[in-house]
């Protein structure tokens, strides 16, 4: 099974009713996915033998893709914002290389479609789109930052 495949199914894990799933195909791959309501995961470095089962936690977003109401409290009044999340576990990269200017700084447009940071899963660098229109508000996570899937990157305006 090749990684988009696993991809597209905790997406589609993710957006459905589901709270558990368990796939085992014909050449040996298993696959367990379970839901669950906490977004704390921790992680303790311990070794896996070559060839045993590794469940892979699912952790569902707090709210869903749209619009967010945020509160400034200097002010009392709620704005609206579209908040791009992150589609994996992984790091979060906002830029190409080290050494390249971040793909999107606070202030900057953006259109939908439009490369707005990188994720690095499994040795693997996804370039993040944005999903809407708008202006870059704030970045929500620093560069090199662990997130989760479901964690805010940005909010749009």
């Amino acid at each position: 099974m090749e990684y988009k495949d696993i991809k597209k199914l905790m997406d589609d894990m993710g957006n459905s009713k589901l709270e558990e799933l368990e796939i085992e195909f014909p050449d040996g791959v298993k696959i367990s996915m379970k839901k669950s309501e906490k977004r704390e995961v921790i992680v303790e470095p311990h070794v896996i033998e070559a060839g045993a089962p590794i469940s892979v936690p699912v952790v569902k977003p707090q709210e869903e893709k749209g619009i967010v109401a945020v509160e400034d409290k200097e002010n009392k009044k709620e704005e609206n914002y579209k908040v791009i999340k992150s589609p994996m576990v992984g790091t979060f990269y906002a830029s190409s290389a080290p050494d390249k200017d971040p793909y999107v700084k606070v202030g900057d447009k953006i259109s939908k479609g439009q490369v707005v940071c990188i994720v690095e899963a499994m040795k693997l660098m996804n370039e993040i789109e944005s999903e809407f229109d708008g202006e870059v508000v704030e970045i929500c996570v620093k560069n090199e930052d662990v997130v989760e899937y479901g964690t805010p990157l940005f909010k749009i305006k």
